[in-house]
């Protein structure tokens, strides 16, 4: 009976473990770090002034659609995404760096509920609003993708500029 117990207590720790590594860029030093900066900037401060980008999320004719689908911010800039999911389901909004979303949308797969609590994500429900308030600290091309499977691949993705 005992070591049926310890067995039991050994899997569970085995399962919690897999499930934690398996959700990448939620370790910390990795791309949806909680706190401090990424590749793609930091989290914003609300408190401070930012520039209003409004991002709606939909569904038309068989796609996914972010409008707009490019953004174009000043290195710097601190950008208030207000989200609007006029569509009829759930999307998400999350920012990163092409590679990082490419590897999320992965895991994403394998754990289709998976909720994010990251500065740079936001799930939405239909009909429903968020935001997120992000400031962009370095020069590049970022990704901004709804990694609900099957999302992206719908053409639910967009790119930002950061000059």
């Amino acid at each position: 009976m005992k070591l049926r117990h310890v067995l039991a207590t050994a899997l569970a720790v085995g399962v919690l473990s897999a499930a934690a590594s398996a959700a990448p860029g939620h370790a910390p030093g990795e791309g949806h770090s909680h706190a401090g900066e990424t590749a793609y900037g930091k989290p914003g401060d609300p408190k401070k002034p930012a520039r209003i980008v409004q991002i709606v999320m939909r569904e038309q004719d068989g796609k996914m659609l972010f409008l707009p689908g490019t953004l174009k911010i000043r290195k710097g800039e601190q950008v208030r995404f207000q989200l609007r999911n006029n569509g009829e389901i759930d999307h998400e909004f999350v920012v990163a760096t092409l590679d990082e979303n490419l590897k999320h949308m992965k895991e994403m797969e394998k754990n289709p509920d998976m909720e994010h609590d990251d500065p740079n994500a936001r799930r939405v429900k239909p009909k429903k609003t968020a935001e997120i308030v992000w400031q962009f600290t370095k020069a590049g091309t970022f990704d901004f993708s709804c990694l609900i499977p099957g999302h992206r691949q719908a053409g639910m993705f967009g790119t930002i500029i950061v000059e």
